[in-house]
């Protein structure tokens, strides 16, 4: 029997009919997360689908938006298509096509293509300021404030000839910048894994994985040479810093997934991705706060709803 084209399946039967396709068929998206964080999602995922389907529990449509919004804040990104679904088709819960973007989008951004193609359908999302309360950070991110009167201590123990290098060469660049050495060796430690021959498939490069942009931006030739590179990479933290007034959670989100991402989603992204590497950054460096040179760059404009989103 011929396959139907999705494209035919909305013609005939309109979104819902495409959108059971889409659902029957995905997958759960592939992200670098840690066992007890894959686990919490996955369970997050099972409730919410037999509350939607009343598998085995009562059927509670509500209950099960809320539990797949709370494994899409984590940066699931199936969850995130799941909740998109319930909004585009109003599937127990108030059809919403601006929220049903809102959440393909996350998905899609994360490289889920049924997402994808369903954000086609419903065209894109406008501003995130109105996402629902589960996506919010429960507390504040940090508490921003003046720079710390005190140096923050320098604890790594380098433990091979690759990590020993690279603290040797942070160790030496790193207050030039005004920059914690600990805190710039959790970010090789995470991007690069002290290779200062790495190269990711978006092309970062080198042990702090500098993309062309970012080289480009902090005048860096050759992203390869480890002084190079550690130097715009600092440059880059440095500027960071600034920008969100020393908050680790922020800065390390930025550094993964842009300065922009951080803004648009009031916070750290909500991709699996970034929510994992903003884990493994303050597991190394564990402070929230870090010191900031103002004179860098002005404050993100961002920062004020950033912080309103959190408290609430």
């Amino acid at each position: 029997m011929e396959r139907t084209p999705i494209r035919r399946l909305v013609m005939r039967g309109g979104l819902a009919a495409a959108a059971f396709l889409l659902v029957a068929c995905a997958q759960p998206a592939v992200a670098e997360i840690e066992a007890d964080t894959a686990a919490r999602l996955a369970a997050l995922r099972n409730d919410a689908r037999a509350r939607e389907h009343g598998e085995g529990v009562p059927r509670d449509p509500v209950r099960a938006a809320a539990l797949y919004c709370e494994a899409a804040r984590l940066g699931d990104a199936e969850a995130q298509f799941s909740l998109g679904w319930m909004y585009a088709n109003g599937r127990g819960i108030g059809r919403d096509n601006r929220m049903a973007s809102l959440f393909f989008a996350m998905a899609a951004e994360q490289g889920h293509e049924y997402a994808k193609k369903m954000l086609a359908f419903v065209g894109p999302s406008g501003s995130t300021a109105d996402m629902p309360e589960c996506m919010r950070d429960p507390a504040p991110l940090t508490i921003w404030g003046t720079p710390a009167p005190t140096p923050i201590e320098d604890d790594f123990v380098a433990a091979t000839p690759d990590q020993v290098r690279a603290a040797a060469l942070v160790r030496k660049l790193a207050p030039e910048y005004r920059v914690s050495p600990t805190f710039a060796l959790a970010i090789i430690r995470a991007e690069s894994n002290f290779n200062p021959n790495a190269r990711s498939p978006k092309n970062a490069l080198g042990l702090m994985q500098l993309i062309p942009e970012t080289s480009a931006r902090f005048n860096v030739k050759k992203p390869y040479d480890p002084v190079q590179n550690v130097r715009g990479g600092l440059a880059y933290l440095r500027w960071l810093l600034a920008y969100f007034k020393g908050d680790v959670a922020l800065v390390a989100a930025a550094y993964n997934a842009g300065e922009r991402a951080v803004e648009k989603y009031r916070g750290i992204p909500p991709y699996a991705e970034t929510r994992d590497y903003v884990r493994r950054i303050k597991r190394y460096f564990r402070r929230d706060n870090h010191p900031f040179d103002p004179s860098v760059t002005a404050p993100s404009p961002e920062l004020p709803r950033i912080g309103t989103m959190s408290a609430r």
